[in-house]
């Protein structure tokens, strides 16, 4: 039986010389892998080029629940890129997204707000005129919310370290290493407030921003399995240094 369905991508492997294999976030089944043949061929009605990092689908499938490879019958654009696959920092930013999503998302099931969170943050990263060096850390801050393990932001002049195994701010700086660092601390604070448009405003040099990114994927990796080794986020530092 057909369905059909909103998708967003996640990674794609090369099966055969005209084959792929391609992770989904979908709308209907959470993360499901298709595998989608013959897409090199001249007669093909599924291109290739539609399985880049985040990139948004319509998808007409067929599901058959707890088979590890599923089957797309037609998948089409969703919504049509004007900048992101081809501006440098966008399409970094969209590579590393995509592959903590890859590691983060395991479930086989819907998830309503967590999807319309990704897509239409996926949208407001193509539209963006400014604001691009801090939307990564404030994404994957507020992508905490949907998986649970949002940060209580009791910040205050006394409760200044963020703990991240507590995952909250506390007066005297942990024992262990998996703390922010009083300015660090005050930046998160701010972040866990902000709308998706406040943060383009927020001053933070380099440094700084990159201190809170590792921690907020340490913070990830300690609330969440499955996080590690995240090969995007050199290519990252480098192109927003």
């Amino acid at each position: 039986m057909l369905h059909k369905t909103r998708g967003i991508v996640l990674n794609h492997i090369k099966y055969s010389e005209s084959s792929l294999i391609v992770t989904i976030y979908t709308e209907l089944y959470g993360r499901q892998s298709y595998i989608v043949q013959g897409i090199r061929g001249k007669k093909s009605k599924i291109k290739a080029n539609l399985f880049q990092p985040l990139f948004l689908l319509d998808m007409e499938v067929y599901h058959k629940p707890k088979r590890d490879l599923q089957r797309a019958k037609e998948i089409q654009n969703a919504y049509i890129f004007t900048s992101l696959p081809y501006d440098l920092k966008k399409s970094t930013l969209a590579i590393f997204i995509a592959e903590i999503l890859y590691k983060t998302i395991q479930e086989h099931e819907p998830n309503t707000e967590l999807f319309n969170y990704l897509f239409n943050s996926i949208q407001l990263l193509d539209l963006k005129e400014k604001g691009l060096s801090n939307f990564h850390v404030y994404f994957l801050i507020h992508l905490t919310k949907y998986l649970g393990f949002f940060p209580n932001n009791n910040y205050s002049d006394t409760k200044c370290y963020f703990d991240l195994k507590a995952g909250s701010f506390v007066r005297i700086k942990p024992m262990h290493f998996s703390v922010l660092e009083q300015e660090t601390s005050k930046i998160l604070s701010q972040m866990l407030l902000f709308s998706e448009h406040q943060h383009e405003d927020l001053v933070i040099n380099y440094k700084e921003r990159i201190q809170l990114l590792e921690k907020i994927i340490e913070y990830f990796a300690l609330h969440n399995e499955g996080i590690s080794g995240i090969k995007s986020l050199e290519v990252l530092k480098e192109v927003f240094h």
